[in-house]
C-alpha cells in the first residue's frame, strides 16, 4: 500500500464543501482542515504509484475550488501501535 500526504490550497470560502468532495473520493482515507500555508491535508492510499496520478491530478486537482496541491509520498509508516510492538520485542520475561 502506498500512502501519499496531499497538501491542498483551496478557495477559502469553499473549504468545507471541497473537503467533503475530496473525502468522498475512493482512495482518500481522511481529509483534515488545517492552519498554515495549506487549507486541507488529504491522506491518499493506493496500491500502485500509477494510481496516484489518477487520484491526485486526475480527481483532486479537478475539483472546482482546488487551487493547487503539494504531494509527499511516504516511505514508511510509523504508528503508536507499531512503535509499542517494536519496543516490546524481547522484553517479555
Amino acid at each position: 500500500m502506498i500512502t501519499a500526504i496531499v497538501l491542498i490550497k483551496t478557495s477559502v470560502d469553499r473549504i468545507p464543501e471541497i473537503a467533503e468532495q475530496i473525502a468522498a473520493l475512493e482512495s482518500v482515507s481522511e481529509v483534515f482542515s488545517v492552519t498554515g500555508t495549506y487549507d486541507l491535508i488529504a491522506m491518499v492510499r493506493v496500491r500502485e504509484h500509477e494510481d496516484l496520478a489518477e487520484v491526485i491530478p486526475g480527481r483532486i486537482s479537478r475539483i472546482p475550488g482546488v487551487e493547487g496541491t503539494d504531494t509527499h509520498v511516504a516511505f514508511r509508516t510509523y504508528s503508536q501501535h507499531d512503535l509499542e510492538a517494536a519496543f516490546a520485542i524481547g522484553l517479555d520475561s
